[in-house]
């Protein structure tokens, strides 16, 4: 059974950091897209950002731009979301996901097979 776990999340002062982590469980990911997405009560969940197999080229939405990072360790299977300057319009439950075929370019939710619980961020003013 595949599983996924966030950690990480918690409440943060304007400007501050925190580190998210995601560790997969059930079978690795090493050859696949693994990315993050937020979501907000009464909204769609929108994709954060995403790393391809290589690790070489993240990408990320516009607006989180210099501020997020995303990496992954394949030998822990596991990925993370650095996020520095923190905003309160970052606030939001975050969710890890992973796809079970696709290697890059990785922004749409179907692409992705495998969801975590998701974990609370919310940052105050």
């Amino acid at each position: 059974q595949v599983q996924l776990v966030e950690s990480g999340g918690g409440l943060v002062q304007a400007g501050g950091s925190l580190r998210l982590s995601c560790a997969a469980s059930g079978r690795t990911f090493s050859n696949s897209c693994v990315g993050w997405f937020r979501q907000v009560p009464g909204k769609d969940r929108k994709f954060v950002a995403a790393i391809g197999w290589s690790g070489i080229s993240p990408y990320y939405v516009d607006s989180v731009k210099g501020r997020f990072a995303i990496s992954r360790d394949n030998a822990k299977n596991t990925v993370y979301l650095q996020m520095n300057s923190l905003k309160p319009e970052d606030t939001a439950v975050y969710y890890c996901t992973a796809s079970m075929s696709y290697r890059d370019y990785c922004e749409r939710q179907s692409q992705y097979s495998y969801w975590g619980q998701g974990t609370q961020v919310t940052v105050s003013s």
